[in-house]
């Protein structure tokens, strides 16, 4: 049976339709003090906290594995998750999945100062409590899935970046936004076509810890189509001020891929201004310019 946060919708029907297993209804409500509510009535109807799984409503056999399908993109959606995990233990299912396609608060693992949490570590913690596997689809940084009991599963899902975009690539090059995310960009030119494609990264400085500034290599664009393939885009600052040198380097067209399209803000207008021709993003986050679902990469997993 798979189980859908509030956020993690389309994704969630796409994975049940991938596996051939049942989509449950949740339904997700707030009370009048703010708290929230996540349920799911088809495990009520299934037969109750058998302790052995309980019957699903749709096919009369025993639900022994519910697999909860939730991008924890708020604070809102971690505690939904909680609530929706808790609800699968109290029916009784025997195996509890998570799958994280955007793992939240997974770019804080590490404490910036003295006195700081380790956020990712603490939310980890708290999923892990009530789950017996957990999944995230290419985190930021694969290491915070040691923060996990079990360690979680990463999948990649950089692959799928390569789908949506077009097939008339003028002698491409792909570009990723530092040298340690190059894999990422050599992963999409290689599911992009026969691997011919070069590949290059943008330069990064940090300034400090919100300044970032990104600047193009020296890698020649000029009537070059460039594809820039990230994990995820936030609020495309760096990004678009990175492309604008691309423009004055007299480039071809320029196409943004990412995993995690978060896109805060005013990102989209921000890169679209910098000359962006499209920006294309995967389902793990759901939004308008999620154009290829990750759904066969988790079922994969599963």
């Amino acid at each position: 049976m798979i189980i859908s946060g509030a956020a993690s919708q389309a994704l969630a029907a796409a994975l049940a339709r991938e596996l051939e297993e049942p989509l449950a209804r949740a339904e997700y409500d707030r009370f009048p003090d703010g708290e929230l509510l996540a349920a799911v009535p088809d495990l009520a109807d299934s037969g109750g906290d058998s302790g052995k799984g309980g019957e699903d409503i749709n096919t009369n056999t025993k639900t022994d594995r519910a697999i909860i399908v939730a991008s924890t993109i708020s604070s809102d959606a971690h505690l939904e998750l909680l609530q929706l995990q808790d609800a699968a233990r109290e029916a009784g299912v025997s195996e509890v999945v998570t799958v994280l396609p955007y793992m939240g608060y997974a770019r804080q693992d590490k404490a910036f100062d003295a006195g700081h949490p380790i956020s990712a570590r603490a939310v980890a913690r708290a999923i892990s409590s009530t789950t017996d596997r957990v999944l995230t689809v290419t985190p930021h940084e694969e290491a915070v899935c040691e923060f996990f009991e079990p360690t979680a599963t990463a999948i990649d899902a950089a692959d799928r970046l390569a789908e949506p975009l077009p097939d008339d690539l003028t002698d491409p090059v792909f570009l990723s936004p530092d040298a340690g995310a190059i894999d990422l960009a050599e992963t999409v030119r290689d599911a992009y076509g026969d691997g011919s494609g070069e590949t290059d990264y943008f330069e990064k400085v940090r300034h400090s810890g919100t300044e970032v500034e990104i600047t193009p290599s020296d890698v020649d664009v000029t009537g070059r189509d460039v594809v820039v393939a990230d994990d995820i885009i936030a609020t495309g600052s760096t990004m678009s001020e990175a492309v604008g040198v691309l423009q004055e380097r007299g480039v071809g067209r320029v196409f943004v891929t990412c995993v995690h399209p978060l896109l805060a803000s005013n990102a989209v207008t921000k890169l679209s201004q910098a000359g962006v021709e499209a920006i294309y993003g995967t389902d793990t986050i759901e939004r308008q310019q999620s154009a290829v679902s990750v759904a066969p990469s988790i079922a994969a997993e599963l």
